[in-house]
């Protein structure tokens, strides 16, 4: 009888042993099945990140665009992009980060949202987020991968022709915004950016399409037109509320990334850059009504605003920081503020396209007009009130007729640089496309003014056969080769 109940102790012991080791399988905080909302959620917070972010290692636009300037490594304002993996950096920020996850989220939601209607909407504005991924992809690097981007079975992805895709990507939006139909909900609070309002996606893919098209104004003037009017009948933003404002919250770990970068980390790497500052305060203080929102004073003993040569070392506290003053109050914070939101695209930049779009007789219309409320409406976002924009816009050199630049487009290129402060991959893609304003050699250039990065060393080293493909195709994988888009 001893034997018997030993023996059953034991087959009980094991089996229970067998269960337990069973129940550890299960991670509680990595779940197997995660629903679509969630990878469409970490997908948006993933690109807004890369495009927002000051980090060195990752985002150097604003230096580039000289918006900003290094105080004590300068590497980056001086034009140097490959002693920190830049390129590799960008490259898996938007493909292994935020397309995977956008991507993954377009997969699961079939069978993970019931109502049709829903459904419909969600893969529509999931594809619109891997478009506005893409334009950056292309307008940075020149041919990459796109077709076969996103396949696992092609570890070896071709690199497709930039001009072919970018124009593919004109077509999923086309399609994309006939797919949103308001009459069905989206993502709900699981959309960061909008709260699952179809009708403000509807809105931000046609002002998105406005973008590229006018992107490529230079290239296929015809095309372009098409693509401009096409964007404004279905309607682009009328006003900031339609901004794309991605919502960052005060604590860690989703927060501002400037505020990581600046705050966070107490570093004093950046200050103004003295082009931008040039064109801030050219005359008397406060000459454009941004500046202290852009901004701080120097220092509290001369209290003037101030900007260091571009590519040259500069002390922290002789010049003016990024961000504004605390006695500046500003209905959206300061930029170094950990709940500042990130921006996508705004209202500002779509008017002063609308703006360019007449002077180039795409559509009829006032570039006057276009002008004025291009500037009205960043003044306003920024946190200054509309008598400071009509007072701004009455000074000789930014009333249109008279405004800095030779031509009708330096003038709204001028304004569009001013304009797309805080987004300076933006602010570069402008310079590069319309050549103005005129930025200043750095004190120690490592290259030419860079019209676009270097593919990564990672593509280089195990993708060759491709990566050489597409870097003969472009005329060379140089900083100096210009992409599709940029023909001036």
């Amino acid at each position: 009888m001893k034997k018997i109940f030993a023996l059953f102790l034991l087959v009980s012991t094991l089996s229970a042993c067998k269960k337990d080791i069973a129940s550890l399988n299960t991670d509680p905080k990595n779940p197997a099945i995660v629903p679509s909302f969630s990878f469409f959620t970490y997908g948006q917070r993933l690109i807004t990140n890369t495009v927002t972010s000051s980090n060195v290692n990752l985002n150097i636009f604003r230096l580039v665009a000289q918006q900003w300037q290094e105080t004590t490594y300068t590497d980056e304002s001086n034009y140097d992009i490959t002693t920190r993996p830049i390129p590799d950096n960008l490259w898996n920020a938007i493909y292994r980060d935020a397309l995977q996850n956008i991507e993954r989220s377009k997969l699961l939601i079939p069978t993970d949202v019931a109502d049709a209607g829903v459904q419909k909407n969600e893969i529509a504005i999931a594809d619109i987020m891997e478009v506005y991924c893409y334009y950056y992809i292309f307008t940075t690097f020149g041919n990459a991968p796109y077709t076969d981007a996103l396949d696992i079975s092609k570890p070896f992805p071709k690199f497709d022709d930039a001009k072919t895709a970018y124009y593919d990507m004109l077509t999923r939006l086309d399609k994309d915004i006939a797919a949103l139909n308001t009459a069905s909900a989206s993502f709900g609070t699981a959309d960061v950016i909008y709260g699952g309002d179809v009708a403000k996606w509807k809105k931000f893919a046609a002002s998105f399409k406005l973008k590229m098209g006018i992107t490529i104004a230079d290239l296929d003037a015809a095309k372009a037109k098409e693509v401009v009017q096409s964007a404004i009948t279905a309607g682009v933003f009328t006003s900031n509320d339609d901004n794309a404002l991605f919502k960052y919250v005060a604590s860690p770990p989703n927060t501002n990334p400037i505020w990581v970068d600046l705050v966070q980390s107490a570093r004093q790497d950046f200050v103004a850059n003295s082009t931008i500052m040039g064109f801030l305060n050219p005359q008397t203080p406060l000459a454009d009504p941004r500046l202290p929102y852009y901004f701080t004073v120097n220092n509290l003993k001369t209290n003037i605003y101030a900007g260091a040569d571009p590519g040259a070392s500069a002390a922290f506290g002789d010049f003016s920081k990024p961000s504004g003053p605390l006695l500046i109050s500003s209905s959206i914070g300061k930029i170094t503020n950990a709940d500042f939101p990130g921006l996508l695209l705004d209202y500002a930049e779509t008017e002063l396209n609308l703006a360019e779009a007449v002077s180039r007789g795409f559509i009829a219309g006032s570039v006057e007009d276009h002008y004025n409320k291009g500037i009205t409406a960043s003044i306003t976002f920024w946190g200054a009130q509309p008598s400071e924009a009509v007072t701004y816009l009455a000074q000789a050199n930014v009333k249109f007729a008279t405004a800095t630049g030779t031509t009708p487009l330096q003038k709204i290129a001028l304004q569009k640089y001013l304009a797309l402060y805080n987004r300076g991959w933006d602010a570069w893609t402008e310079v590069r496309r319309l050549d103005y304003p005129v930025l200043t050699a750095p004190e120690t250039a490592q290259t030419a003014f860079p019209v676009r990065f270097t593919y990564p060393v990672n593509e280089q080293n195990v993708n060759g056969v491709n990566y050489n493909k597409a870097a003969a195709a472009i005329g060379g994988d140089k900083v100096t080769t210009k992409l599709f888009f940029d023909k001036n």
